[in-house]
């Protein structure tokens, strides 16, 4: 997975390559006709140098030739010769390539001018050559030059690619770590910074919006949960308290006195979970504010004893390998719950004959447990909903012991390996 910042820079820098690939030749042609034309000038000034040379010159015959001769020798690409009348041409400039007279079996591009004058009455043919700069040579030259240019400019994209990624994204980072640190539990709105970019601050506009939003829905739920819970209570205790009545009177049959007490199984679901509830509303208003320093081992030995009947009746061993004593920072009350709880999902989620380890190495405490199959780690912690399928209780418990190590910034985790539930707190 790549950074957004990067895909732009790669599709650029790709742009870029191509683009100066192309211009290498359109530099070679451009390069070239301006050398050439260059050329033709210095071609025709050398001609009118001679044509004027020998307009004024009052030389004869012989002499002429001589002139000729030593011209010839002194100018090199410069070649005079007596021609017929009949022979005269229009002037043109021509490109011709054949070998160096003065680097044998080497092959040159030369660009040459023919015209014709008169001297002394006398036509005469003059063509004027003067080596081009070697074809291979001008691409060789553009090319490491296109190249010097196109690294240049990846290094500027890369340099540019850097600083608008530490200035121009720096709001939405700081927006990203904000979001990162938002705790819906915390009754805190999140404070986005503000940004003289638009397209940052719509964002943090609308995610200010949404957040404020959702905070007052998670409000509103918690606190019907909460008054629910409340309201329940009473109705419930009173239902209770009336079945046993019922019960203390014998004047029922076998059939009636069963279907009576058929109703204390869900009457104790609805009153246990009802429980759960208002103590998740507690936790999650901080109302278990008083920390203290507890001895963990005294609890767990606690805990252990309440439920050691439970677990004796599903033939489950209890194996307590804690022996250093530990100390934890919190609430005693609550450390008592969520200790509870996982002991009792260690019995629910365990086999026949099974057993149980606590161990500590600081500073994490871990409860493992003997099993078939993994729990559910996506659905693990969520409220009201069962880690396996095999079990049917409310799925409070574990959302508790996740809302308790929320509280107290103790980080929890689970595996399954070797047919072994493993937990794992880290006291911080």
């Amino acid at each position: 997975m790549s950074k957004l910042l990067h895909k732009p820079l790669r599709v650029f820098t790709l742009y870029a390559l191509v683009i100066l690939v192309l211009s290498i030749p359109v530099y070679y042609w451009v390069v070239d006709t301006i050398w050439l034309k260059e050329l033709d000038v210095h071609n025709k000034t050398v001609e009118g140098h001679i044509k004027d040379g020998f307009k004024n010159s009052s030389l004869n015959g012989r002499q002429i030739t001589d002139a000729i001769n030593i011209w010839s020798r002194i100018q090199p690409g410069v070649k005079i010769s007596q021609v017929r009348a009949t022979d005269i041409r229009k002037d043109s400039v021509y490109e011709v390539i054949r070998p160096n007279p003065y680097a044998h079996e080497v092959f040159e591009r030369f660009r040459g001018r023919s015209t014709y004058f008169y001297i002394q009455g006398k036509p005469y043919h003059l063509s004027v050559e003067t080596n081009v700069e070697e074809t291979h040579e001008t691409m060789l030259a553009i090319a490491v030059v296109t190249i010097l240019f196109f690294i240049l400019l990846v290094i500027g994209f890369i340099l540019l690619n850097r600083k608008i990624a530490t200035t121009i994204w720096q709001p939405f980072k700081n927006t990203l770590n904000e979001l990162k640190r938002f705790d819906l539990n915390s009754h805190k709105s999140i404070q986005l910074a503000a940004s003289d970019i638009e397209e940052f601050e719509e964002l943090n506009r609308v995610l200010g919006k949404l957040i404020d939003n959702n905070i007052a829905v998670y409000n509103q739920q918690k606190q019907f949960t909460e008054n629910a819970s409340h309201e329940l209570q009473t109705p419930l205790a009173l239902l209770k308290s009336k079945i046993d009545l019922l019960l203390q009177n014998g004047s029922f049959n076998q059939q009636q006195l069963a279907l009576i007490t058929s109703l204390n199984t869900p009457l104790a679901r609805v009153s246990r979970i009802n429980k759960n509830l208002l103590l998740l509303a507690k936790i999650e208003n901080h109302q278990y504010a008083d920390e203290q320093l507890i001895p963990l081992n005294e609890v767990l030995d606690e805990t252990i004893d309440i439920l050691s009947d439970y677990a004796l009746n599903k033939q489950i061993r209890i194996d307590n390998l804690i022996a250093e004593p530990i100390m934890v920072k919190g609430n005693k009350h609550l450390l008592e719950i969520m200790l509870s709880n996982l002991v009792v999902n260690a019995i629910s989620h365990n086999i026949e004959h099974g057993s149980i380890a606590l161990a500590y190495q600081a500073p994490v405490f871990s409860i493992a447990n003997s099993g078939l199959n993994s729990l559910n780690k996506d659905t693990l912690f969520k409220r009201f909903v069962s880690a396996s399928a095999q079990t049917t209780n409310s799925g409070l418990g574990l959302a508790i012991v996740k809302e308790i190590c929320n509280r107290y910034n103790w980080p929890i985790d689970y595996t399954f390996a070797e047919n072994q539930h493993r937990f794992f707190i880290t006291f911080q």
